[in-house]
C-alpha cells in the first residue's frame, strides 16, 4: 500500500441529484444493501478493517441501523463486519444488508472500530465476513483518530430496494506516521446508488 503522507481531512463528499418519488420520512418497508470496494494500492499484502456500525439518516428523523451482512447475505444478529480492504481492489463486497421503510435519507454513517496492517502475507477466505484470521508476519495495529464517517449523499429507498456502492480509499486513508506507527483518516466515497 502506497501510504498518504499529508493528513488527509476525512470524507470525500458527493453530491446528488437524486430524483424523490417520496420526499417525506420513511413509511413501508425495503431493503438497503451497502457495498464496499477498494481503491487500488500496493505496499501491504492485507489491510484488515472492522466497522461496527452502518446505519443511515431517514430524513425528518434518526440514524437506522442496517444490519452487517453475514452468510448468506442474511443479518443473524452479528455486531461487527471485517473487510480485507486488499481483497477488494478487484472485486466488491456486501458490508451491510437489510429491511429500513422505504422513503428519503439524507447520509451514510460508518462506525470504524478497529484496523491492522499486514506486510507478510495475504489473508485467506473471503473478503468480508464477521470475523478474518490474521495471516502470519509482520503487522502494525493503525491508529483511528476518528472513526465516524459520514457520507453526505441524499437517496430514496423505494419498495423495492436500493443497492449502495462505496470505495473505502485504503491508500488515501492511512499514513505512516513514524517509528512503525500508521494512522487511518477514513477516505471513503459514494460510487453509486441504484
Amino acid at each position: 500500500m502506497r501510504l498518504a503522507h499529508p493528513l488527509l481531512a476525512g470524507v470525500i463528499l458527493a453530491a446528488c441529484a437524486c430524483s424523490s418519488s417520496n420526499p417525506t420520512s420513511p413509511s413501508s418497508g425495503a431493503t438497503l444493501s451497502v457495498m464496499l470496494k477498494d481503491s487500488p494500492f500496493s505496499d501491504a499484502k492485507a489491510l484488515l478493517v472492522t466497522f461496527s456500525e452502518v446505519s443511515a439518516h431517514a430524513s425528518g428523523g434518526d440514524f437506522m441501523r442496517v444490519p452487517f451482512a453475514t452468510a448468506p447475505l442474511a443479518s443473524s444478529g452479528a455486531t461487527s463486519r471485517t473487510c480485507d480492504l486488499k481483497k477488494l481492489t478487484t472485486a466488491q463486497d456486501v458490508l451491510g444488508t437489510g429491511p429500513l421503510p422505504a422513503g428519503h435519507y439524507t447520509q451514510l454513517r460508518l462506525i470504524v472500530a478497529s484496523a491492522v496492517i499486514y506486510f507478510d502475507n495475504a489473508t485467506t477466505g473471503t473478503a468480508c465476513a464477521p470475523t478474518i484470521a490474521a495471516p502470519a508476519g509482520r503487522n502494525a495495529a493503525v491508529d483511528i483518530p476518528s472513526g465516524e464517517v459520514r457520507l453526505n449523499r441524499e437517496f430514496d429507498l423505494s419498495s423495492g430496494g436500493t443497492s449502495i456502492l462505496l470505495d473505502f480509499d485504503g491508500d488515501q486513508s492511512v499514513r505512516e506516521t513514524g517509528n512503525g506507527r500508521f494512522m487511518m483518516t477514513p477516505v471513503i466515497g459514494i460510487v453509486s446508488v441504484h
